[in-house]
């Protein structure tokens, strides 16, 4: 039978191309205009947020940051700050930062917190205060300069926001400095501000922030914190002329180039539909009903046989029945898969036993040894992991224990951590002396690291008859030792770089005396970077916490003790890194405490 209607669909797709490039011409139209007047408002909130978010990090980067502000603010007067010097031209500064160390040599700046600073006398408070004011100062004459903001400055709100107490102004090389208009306000600077202010800094007080849009500029405030009735502010004044020509230019730029391109793409879209669409629609039939009839497609055929439409649709709803077979095909290939993945999965949990069953994992460790015990545990974050424990006897007199965690996971960590262990072991077992077994463990590695794969270490050698520990680190997390009868405590030792970043590296090492009854704790960062459903980290600080839960608990229940405040404090997060721990309890023989009298070994 004749079927009729064949230009009916190239009727219709030309009719819908022609409707659609008015409709979406002057739609394009109508969205530039409106994104235009609302961009630069867009596009100021972005870049204020930077602004004050880099502000916000650079003053709370000092832990005392809240105790500064009160005294800046009540010592205004009385203090000699030197302005707008970068940290190298800083003369003045840099004599006060001399003067304060020579005073307190273990005070350290930029992490001191505000137990440490109220422990100072006045003067070297004083001191403490001008020198962080004046880095400030620098720091945020370098956000103003790269953000080419007019004006950058952090304020105390007064009076219920009707004035405003100046704690800290940027500046631009050459500016004056003073309490006068235009001048960029010095500290302790008051000024009464206008009613567009008034209202902005109200406004961010209740939202958090807030931007004021006044004509070719734009005021935008943030609220960090309270000081008792009084709010403490970011602001900064942003001169909106060059970004609104910028923008109204790109706005007919866009908006020609948008009405022309669709108007082009259309009459393209239109040949190619009729010379590479509808045409070879027909060939494309015979070749599919060719395909077709070397399949089962009866009952396909009986589901289709309502659809009669009288266009190149009609045709093709036809040749739909080929599809079945593709389908079973595809079918057949998802199973092929399927399988091929639980092949993989057995291979990766054999991969997990072997990987397991190399670690020392028999306890007790050594029955016939009564003067120390140990417990150890590996959980990986996947099917292998790339942290690795191990303890072994140099000798009859000397234990080793290492700690260690691969860059990456997965097969790739494993492997390398299987190297690693193999190494470690073989150098330590050679007689050496902790640094020299990192030593020639990474000269081992950089040799044939083509990956350009690290591992960090922690090793220690435990001299069983006196009790001295000597360690080395290679860029590992802080260990955890207890006294007798005391609480866990981090050992801050120094770091070596990791093994395997660098050639020619020598490490050194450090001695600990472990009394009888003493402890050592040493684990993965998998332990302190746990981290909950809003990705706040479980930290060394409730790591020690555990510990000292029961400081007095063997080995075992100390570990048992960590992994259960870790799974109380991740609770449903998933476990996105590898957690190992392992534990030492030095009991020490009749000849420790003779060993001990002789004196105590030196603390890393």
């Amino acid at each position: 039978m004749k079927k009729r209607g064949k230009h009916s669909l190239l009727l219709q797709v030309l009719i819908l191309f022609s409707v659609s490039v008015l409709i979406t011409g002057l739609f394009t139209l109508f969205t530039m205009q409106r994104r235009s007047d609302n961009g630069v408002k867009v596009q100021m909130e972005d870049v204020a947020a930077k602004v004050v978010e880099e502000v916000r990090e650079s003053l709370t980067e000092y832990p005392a940051w809240k105790w500064l502000v009160r005294y800046w603010h009540t010592k205004a007067e009385e203090l000699d700050i030197e302005y707008d010097v970068n940290y190298k031209t800083g003369k003045k500064t840099e004599e006060k930062c001399r003067l304060l160390m020579e005073r307190h040599p273990d005070l350290v700046l930029h992490y001191a917190d505000e137990a440490q600073i109220l422990a100072l006398p006045e003067q070297d408070r004083k001191l403490y205060a001008e020198i962080v004011y004046s880095w400030m100062i620098t720091r945020m004459n370098e956000i103003k300069r790269s953000y080419k903001i007019d004006y950058l400055f952090v304020v105390l709100s007064k009076e219920k926001n009707r004035t405003q107490f100046f704690l800290l102004s940027a500046s631009d090389p050459g500016s004056v400095r003073g309490t006068r208009y235009e001048e960029v306000y010095t500290l302790g600077t008051m000024v009464t501000v206008s009613k567009s202010q008034e209202e902005a800094m109200r406004n961010a007080t209740q939202n958090n922030s807030y931007i004021a849009d006044a004509g070719k500029y734009v005021d935008y405030y943030e609220a960090l914190d309270t000081l008792g009735e009084n709010t403490l502010f970011v602001g900064l004044t942003y001169n909106l002329s060059d970004v609104l020509a910028n923008i109204g230019k790109q706005t007919r730029q866009g908006t020609a180039y948008a009405v022309l391109l669709q108007i082009l793409l259309s009459a393209i879209l239109q040949t190619m539909t009729m010379l590479f669409l509808v045409r070879p629609i027909r060939k494309i039939q015979a070749a599919v009903h060719l395909y077709k009839e070397t399949k089962d497609s009866v009952a396909v055929q009986e589901n289709l046989a309502s659809i009669r439409y009288h266009n190149e649709i009609g045709d093709l709803s036809e040749e739909v029945v080929g599809m079945t077979r593709e389908i079973n095909e595809y079918v057949a290939w998802i199973e092929r898969i399927t399988a091929e993945k639980q092949r993989i999965g057995v291979e990766l949990e054999t991969a997990r036993k072997i990987q397991a069953a190399a670690l020392p994992n028999k306890f007790p460790a050594f029955p016939d040894r009564h003067e120390f015990d140990i417990y150890a545990t590996m959980e990986p974050a996947r099917e292998v992991g790339g942290d690795f424990y191990d303890y072994f006897l140099i000798d009859n007199d000397h234990l080793g224990l290492v700690m260690a965690d691969v860059s990456g996971k997965g097969v790739p960590a494993a492997l390398f951590m299987m190297t690693t262990k193999a190494i470690v072991q073989n150098c330590a077992m050679l007689g050496q002396s902790a640094d020299e077994v990192l030593t020639k463990a990474n000269e081992a590695i950089c040799a044939n690291n083509r990956m350009e794969m690290f591992v960090t270490v922690w090793i220690g050698i435990l001299e069983i008859s006196t009790g001295i520990l000597t360690a080395a680190n290679a860029g590992h997390e802080y260990p955890v030792i207890t006294k007798v009868d005391g609480n866990y405590e981090l050992v801050k030792d120094k770091h070596g770089i990791v093994i395997g970043g660098m050639e020619g590296l020598r490490y050194k090492s450090y001695e600990i005396r472990l009394e009888p009854g003493s402890k050592l704790f040493v684990y993965t960062d998998g332990i302190p970077e746990a981290t909950d459903k809003d990705n706040n980290m479980f930290g060394t600080g409730r790591m020690v916490d555990a510990l000292n839960t029961n400081p007095g608990a063997p080995p075992e229940e100390a570990i048992a003790n960590v992994r259960k405040a870790v799974e109380d404090f991740v609770q449903d997060a998933e476990q996105f890194d590898d957690m190992t721990m392992m534990c030492v309890e030095f009991r020490g023989s009749k000849n420790t405490a003779a060993g001990a009298s002789a004196g105590d070994a030196p603390a890393p």
